[in-house]
C-alpha cells in the first residue's frame, strides 16, 4: 500500500530551484524543503539566495536541509561550474525545477533586437543548458524535470489590458514559454526510456508586489479569470507537491494550469 504521506515524501531527495529564492520561487523551494527535500537555491544574486535559505531556516527549523550556489543563466560556464559542484557535493539530482526568469516590459513596437534576445536566452535556452548539465544524474537517479512556463506560453495576452509599456508582456516571454512548453513534451517522450519525468507548471496572474500598487491594473486582470483575482504565491505549492512527488508517478509531459481558470474562457 501506498500511503499519502509517502507519495508525497521528497526525504532523501535533492533538488535544485532556479531563482529559487524569487517571488514563485521561494514558494517552490519551500514546498520542497517542507516536503522533506534537500533543496539547492540557485541564481546570480548570491546573497539573495542566502539570505533566503536563512529565512526558510528559520521557517521550518534548523532540521531543514538546504543549500545555495551561485548561477548566471546568461553564462554558460556558470551553468557547467554550477552542476559541477552539484555532482561532486550531492551526487547529481534527483529534481531540477527550471523556474528563473529576469526581463524588461516590452510591447512588439518597444522590443529591441537585444531585448529579444536575451529573453529567449533566459527563458528557453538556459532551460535546454540546465537540462543538458543536469541529466547524468538525473538518469542514475531516475529524476524529475519541472519546468515554470507561463499561461502565455499557450494563450496570448489580452491587449485591451495592457497600456503603455509599464505593465506590457512582451512578446518574446510568451514565446519562450511556448517553446518550453514543448520542450517538455519532446522530453518526456524522449527521457522516458530513462525512467524521467518532466512537466510543466504555467502560474497565471501573478503580479509582483510593485505592481499590485496599481490597483486599476489588479482590477483589470482580475476580472480576467473566473475566480476574479490574482494569484497568491502560496496557491502554487501544492501543483509544485504533486509535479515533483511521487504523487504524480503516472503523469508525464502535462502542463497544469493555475491560473484561476483564465484560460478556460
Amino acid at each position: 500500500m501506498n500511503a499519502l504521506s509517502d507519495l508525497f515524501s521528497l526525504k532523501g531527495k535533492t533538488a535544485l530551484v532556479t531563482g529559487g529564492a524569487g517571488y514563485l520561487g521561494s514558494e517552490i523551494s519551500i514546498t520542497l524543503a517542507e516536503l522533506g527535500a534537500r533543496v539547492i537555491i540557485a541564481s546570480r544574486d548570491i546573497k539573495k539566495c542566502k539570505d533566503k535559505c536563512n529565512e526558510i531556516n528559520k521557517q521550518l527549523g534548523n532540521d531543514c536541509d538546504i543549500h545555495f550556489l551561485e548561477l548566471d543563466l546568461m553564462k554558460k560556464k556558470s551553468i557547467l561550474h554550477c552542476f559541477k559542484q552539484i555532482d561532486l557535493q550531492f551526487g547529481g539530482l534527483d529534481i531540477l525545477v527550471n523556474n528563473a526568469w529576469s526581463g524588461n516590459k516590452n510591447s512588439f513596437e518597444s522590443i529591441t533586437d537585444e531585448d529579444w534576445e536575451y529573453d529567449i536566452n533566459m527563458s528557453l535556452n538556459s532551460v535546454f543548458y540546465c537540462i543538458k548539465r543536469a541529466l547524468p544524474g538525473l538518469k542514475k537517479n531516475k529524476g524529475v524535470i519541472l519546468n515554470i512556463t507561463s499561461m502565455y506560453g499557450h494563450v496570448a495576452p489580452d491587449y485591451r489590458i495592457y497600456e503603455g509599456t509599464e505593465f506590457t508582456n512582451p512578446p518574446s516571454y510568451g514565446v519562450a514559454k511556448a517553446g518550453v512548453i514543448q520542450f517538455t513534451k519532446y522530453l518526456a517522450s524522449f527521457l522516458a526510456p530513462d525512467h524521467i519525468r518532466v512537466n510543466c507548471l504555467s502560474p497565471g496572474p501573478f503580479p509582483h508586489e510593485v505592481t499590485q500598487h496599481n490597483q486599476e491594473f489588479i482590477k483589470k486582470i482580475s476580472s480576467k479569470n473566473p475566480l476574479n483575482r490574482i494569484g497568491k504565491p502560496h496557491e502554487i505549492k501544492g501543483a509544485v507537491a504533486l509535479l515533483c512527488t511521487d504523487a504524480s508517478s503516472y503523469m508525464t509531459g502535462q502542463n497544469i494550469c493555475v491560473d484561476g481558470g483564465w484560460s478556460i474562457w
